[in-house]
């Protein structure tokens, strides 16, 4: 049985900028304690790993003591977070990704223009969410071709639109067409991650030159799922979170098996199921 691990698969460069920020004050540790507001990447396995050295998970920041430490995840928050940190006298170790901040600060700059804002993305999606908290919770979330064909645009209204780093690039430009042609003024701002296009193009390509695909990636993992999707469309794809996950007996029909994961998938993970299916 052969291998192939695609390119770009595992931790992109915003999460593991991230992972390395958050540990390191995980080791300093804190008198009043280390929180993590939210999970910090969408990996079960990683997240046990911080926790068991001290880091504290909770979902919100009215559950964190004050004066105590306050690391904000990859995904961004929305802008009231930073206003309660300061009331509470939180330290913030802020590891928003780069490529988050800077769609937090089209849209809070755009917003305070006058333009109505529209976020191309999954609306429960922790990322979208903090997005949205930067234009007072006032964007247009759409998801899908059939919203983007049901939008009405306000008349006289100018728009910005920007999009979850993590969108899938085909739906992406689909949408984009429908709302151009609704919309008369309206500004595009494709702020999809390079890494996450890169990273789809890759799967894409060697989901056509093996028999199945193994998608390593938490199940709560937007891009994983996004990664998962593109490669059922070309071959019998398997998505897992760890090698408990994976039937043997059905990954020994295929000869050529590629392999993927998606950005908060640790490489150790990546390298314990590489591992096991040659051992196969």
């Amino acid at each position: 049985m052969e291998v192939i691990i695609s390119e770009n698969a595992g931790f992109c460069f915003g999460v593991k900028r991230a992972m390395k920020l958050a540990w390191d004050e995980v080791c300093k540790g804190d008198e009043n304690g280390v929180y993590a507001l939210g999970p910090l990447i969408h990996n079960k396995q990683a997240i046990e790993k911080f926790e068991e050295n001290g880091l504290i998970t909770v979902d919100n920041i009215e559950n964190i003591k004050d004066d105590a430490k306050m690391i904000i995840r990859s995904h961004g928050v929305c802008k009231n977070v930073y206003d309660l940190a300061e009331e509470k006298k939180l330290t913030v170790v802020d590891t928003t990704c780069p490529f988050v901040k800077k769609i937090h600060n089209i849209v809070h700059d755009k917003f305070t223009e006058g333009y109505e804002i529209i976020v191309i993305g999954d609306s429960k999606h922790p990322e979208v969410m903090g997005i949205n908290g930067w234009c007072d919770n006032s964007a247009t979330i759409i998801k899908t071709v059939e919203e983007a064909e049901k939008f009405k645009a306000l008349s006289g209204r100018k728009y910005c639109l920007v999009a979850q780093t993590t969108m899938n690039l085909k739906i992406y430009g689909e949408i984009v067409e429908i709302l151009k042609n609704k919309i008369e003024d309206i500004e595009i701002n494709n702020t999809i991650c390079s890494a996450t296009k890169a990273r789809q193009e890759a799967a894409a390509k060697l989901a056509k030159d093996v028999d199945c695909m193994i998608v390593i990636g938490g199940k709560h993992s937007s891009n994983t799922q996004k990664l998962a999707g593109i490669c059922e469309n070309i071959c019998p794809t398997f998505a897992v979170e760890t090698v408990s996950d994976i039937n043997s007996e059905e990954i020994k029909q295929y000869k050529t098996v590629g392999i993927t994961a998606g950005a908060s998938t640790p490489d150790w993970i990546i390298n314990e199921i590489v591992n096991y299916i040659k051992g196969l």
